[in-house]
């Protein structure tokens, strides 16, 4: 099927029965039109579709008005967290881009190769979601959400409170008298995945509970890389009795490992993940989880990112850590 042609301004201005140059005025904002050439120039716009190019709009105005949100793959911590942000920016006067960098398995340097094409001529500013690099040399304001290294950056920077989660999640199974407690941890290069280990070990040390480090394997946030490791765990000879995995994938591919082994969850073996996407909520059986405020880091990331834009981030925090949470259902169980 043939595309339709794009709608230009000398389309606008033929239908409305003016100048190209009044047209211009109308959509650029300028004095000099009466308001009843005004709002047919208006209707006409709406009835043809025509809408400006934003290479052609920062051309003439130097901005686009345009916010970018650039993440490395849409999988469902980033969709979450751009939710978030396209909820919160109804409430400014930008629009939204969600620019995907492509590259699966979180290739170092995608934000440059991203920034590069798009800084400037389509967005004024980006959140980068989970960026392996943050220093990016781009002109425009960035700020990074859960990066990689951490908040340590001059680039402000959004994440959840990681270390405490973690501690959260391995005193839940400790209270319901687990002491065999596994942890399938995140991608070792990443600091949220250092830090959820961090909090699993302060919790086990805080209950006087040894931890078994056969039990401790890297399932690296993904469902394919998750489930060699998950498996080895549940067929040791002496099996954990419960499972942290520091995400939501991982822990629904090892509850899937479980099922495959005949196992029984939360029966034979209890499992927490970390994140709380929709996910979580529908697996089999409903995940128990840490909650991270997807949603809410995305606007906090907008707002942010919209202060440094119009000149107000003076004053504010430039790394900011929200409160996690545990929710509790169906895939854990006393001992």
């Amino acid at each position: 099927m043939q595309a339709s042609p794009r709608v230009k301004m000398a389309d606008v201005a033929k239908a409305a029965g003016v100048s190209v140059a009044t047209v211009s005025k109308v959509v650029n904002g300028r004095y000099g039109v009466s308001e009843a050439t005004h709002e047919r120039v208006l209707a006409v716009i709406g009835e043809l579709g025509y809408e400006t190019s934003l290479g052609a709009r920062s051309l003439r105005s130097l901005q686009t008005n345009v916010i970018g949100v650039l993440v490395a793959e849409f999988e469902p911590f980033s969709t979450e967290l751009l939710k978030g942000v396209s909820d919160a920016i109804a409430a400014t006067d930008y629009e939204l881009l969600a620019y995907s960098g492509g590259h699966r398995g979180g290739a170092v340097g995608w934000e440059r190769r991203s920034l590069g094409r798009l800084a400037g001529s389509l967005i004024d500013g980006a959140i980068l979601v989970t960026p392996t690099v943050v220093e990016t040399g781009t002109s425009i304001p960035v700020v990074a959400v859960d990066p990689h290294t951490g908040d340590t950056t001059a680039v402000p920077t959004v994440e959840a409170d990681n270390l405490v989660g973690a501690r959260t999640a391995t005193e839940h199974l400790l209270s319901l008298g687990h002491r065999r407690i596994a942890l399938l941890g995140g991608r070792p290069d990443l600091e949220s995945a250092r830090l959820r280990e961090q909090g699993f070990r302060e919790a086990m040390a805080a209950a006087a509970v040894p931890v078994d480090e056969e039990l401790v394997r890297s399932g690296g946030y993904r469902p394919e890389t998750a489930e060699g490791p998950a498996t080895e765990l549940l067929t040791l000879p002496e099996p954990p009795t419960a499972v942290f995995a520091a995400n939501d994938l991982s822990a629904i591919t090892t509850m899937e490992v479980a099922a495959r082994l005949g196992q029984s969850v939360p029966g034979d073996v209890s499992v927490i993940g970390f994140d709380n996407v929709p996910e979580s909520a529908l697996a089999t059986p409903p995940l128990t989880t840490i909650q991270q405020p997807l949603h809410q880091m995305g606007a906090t990331a907008l707002d942010l990112l919209v202060g440094m834009l119009r000149g107000a981030a003076e004053g504010r925090a430039t790394h900011v850590r929200l409160p996690t949470s545990l929710v509790e259902r169906a895939s854990c169980a006393p001992l």
